[in-house]
């Protein structure tokens, strides 16, 4: 069979956010799948609930046998073992964890929307995105990524710290 080609937005804004990333990306890679593509590391202040640490982002690309809601369960258990607390929507994290695509499918249901569901409107999601995989078509909107970034209203700024 094969595997599933599964795009990820990764965030932290406490502690030792860099560390934090690649904690994650190694508990992705030994339980979910081979990470395939990896973007740099994006430092961008905080979306929706802005009162807070600034955030560092980064999209990776895995490939998985698993399925799109065993992906969502085993991502929740790496963020629960990382230490993240749900507390406010939006609130600060150790890790933040958004499957962004998983393959070319279409989910919507009450714990699971694939692809996600504001991918279009967050730079610090698309800017990533872009430079690890800028043709990539959204299902629904039928437009690449680096097509969805150009149409982009966020304003918010997204620098490059780490390659």
């Amino acid at each position: 069979m094969k595997p599933h080609k599964v795009f990820l937005g990764l965030g932290s804004n406490l502690g030792n956010r860099e560390e934090n990333l690649r904690n994650a990306i190694i508990r992705i890679r030994d339980i979910i799948g081979a990470i395939t593509q990896e973007s740099g590391i994006y430092e961008t202040v905080a979306w929706g609930l802005t009162d807070q640490n600034a955030f560092l982002n980064q999209v990776i690309a895995i490939e998985t046998s698993y399925s799109p809601i065993a992906v969502l369960h085993l991502i929740l258990r790496i963020e629960r073992e990382m230490g993240r607390i749900r507390e406010v929507k939006w609130g600060a994290r150790i890790i933040d964890i958004d499957i962004l695509y998983y393959d070319d499918e279409m989910i919507l249901t009450e714990n699971l929307s694939i692809p996600h569901p504001f991918i279009q409107e967050r730079k610090f999601v698309l800017v990533p995105l872009c430079e690890i995989s800028p043709e990539n078509i959204h299902p629904i909107l039928k437009q690449t990524n680096h097509q969805l970034l150009l149409a982009c209203q966020d304003s918010g700024e997204v620098n490059k710290v780490i390659n």
